[in-house]
């Protein structure tokens, strides 16, 4: 038996993603007790005490329906409504927020609740590994525009040569997984009157869909600007897996625009949506606990203290390197055209990263900065070592 078509294109689309990370000779940094492991966000330290904590204050039941069916309840809504308006600046309403088992989940209910099969959703390379699986998925039609190869802006002309009258959707990024990038304000609100000219002469609102699972990992002062605020039919979607670096612990939510017009067919299509695809609610410890999971965050200091030591002497070595302003991921530039080839040898020598080709990057690397202060220290010789020998 053969599968569907469609999980056909889904898996072209993601092959090269699943035969990296199911690559056996990455597979060995797992028990390599010299492993320096830059592979993926993956914690690489103990958890955040205060959020072993905050799970274990919720487990004792304090009612027989504790560990009951839970959709979007009343309060972490309630909670999340509050703290967003504060950080946004414009007032969300709790029945605008719709928990999620973390951003994927919460972006897969995004386009399935918007998409009609054949619907276009156009989405910024390069991306997170899976938002063209993601669209396949909901039965619509991905169209890849290419940011600034430069400065890893959004390209507004692109995208807006992209837009046709099948366009239902655009997915934005920021701050970016790979490239570290966070838009700046000007671009956005550019990017807000683009896809409303566009809405008027299509007669039908393009959705913006915006992926902020970086948005509370942020260096050197710089503000995270939301697109949400320069567009009204926007969905915000956001996880707690980054920030707290527990990425196995599912929990992160979906909000609407606070000036979403008519948001009640909507808001019923989400909560539906949710349902139908299998129940995508966290879990209720995880739900019980979304006040004290609000308060907490990995050091983002330290992590800076990481970005500039790797940057720094990645650059001195002679790497061409970009410096991110937002996420946990440096992206420097394969000292040889293949990339796989050259992250192969870093494998060797028990360094562990990511080839560019996986995220629409071919020629680079990603480094993962979750890796530990021993790692690092450990790494630095080994990329100068390699970038002398490939360069000789």
């Amino acid at each position: 038996m053969k599968p569907t078509r469609r999980v056909g294109q889904i898996f072209n689309s993601v092959s090269h993603v699943i035969a990296a990370l199911s690559n056996p000779r990455y597979e060995r940094r797992m028990t390599d007790p010299d492993a320096c492991d830059f592979l993926v966000g993956n914690p690489q330290e103990m958890p955040l005490e205060g959020y072993v904590s905050a799970l274990q204050k919720q487990i004792p039941p304090k009612n027989k329906d504790w560990f009951g069916y839970k959709m979007n309840e009343e309060e972490p809504r309630r909670i999340l409504a509050e703290n967003l308006s504060i950080s946004r600046g414009a007032r969300f309403k709790p029945e605008d927020i719709f928990l999620t088992t973390g951003a994927f989940s919460g972006l897969a209910v995004s386009l399935y609740c918007l998409l009609e099969p054949g619907d276009e959703v156009i989405f910024i390379s390069p991306p997170w590994f899976f938002y063209e699986a993601l669209i396949l998925m909901a039965g619509g039609v991905p169209k890849r525009v290419k940011c600034d190869p430069i400065t890893f802006d959004l390209d507004l002309e692109a995208i807006e040569s992209a837009i046709t009258a099948k366009t239902k959707a655009i997915l934005i990024n920021s701050p970016n997984n790979p490239t570290g990038r966070i838009y700046p304000e000007k671009t956005l609100k550019e990017l807000g009157d683009v896809l409303s000219r566009a809405s008027r002469r299509n007669s039908s609102p393009i959705v913006l869909i915006s992926d902020e699972a970086y948005s509370r990992i942020v260096y050197d002062g710089v503000k995270f600007i939301s697109p949400v605020q320069f567009y009204s039919h926007s969905f915000l979607i956001y996880t707690y897996g980054k920030t707290l670096l527990t990425p196995g612990q599912r929990i992160g939510y979906i909000a609407l625009s606070p000036d979403f017009p008519e948001p009640e067919p909507i808001r019923q299509a989400i909560m539906l949506t949710q349902v139908a695809l299998g129940y995508a609610f966290p879990n209720a410890v995880l739900q019980y606990a979304i006040a004290d999971l609000e308060k907490l965050s990995i050091d983002i200091e330290h992590l800076q203290q990481k970005r500039d030591k790797m940057f720094n002497a990645l650059n001195e070595m002679g790497y061409q390197v970009h410096k991110p302003e937002g996420t946990f991921y440096l992206l420097p530039k394969s000292p040889i055209e293949d990339d796989v080839a050259f992250v192969d040898t870093l494998t060797d020598q028990h360094v562990y990263c990511l080839p560019g080709k996986v995220v629409e990057m071919p020629g680079y690397f990603r480094i993962s900065l979750t890796a530990n202060g021993a790692m690092i220290d450990r790494s630095l010789p080994i990329f100068k070592n390699m970038l002398e020998r490939v360069t000789s």
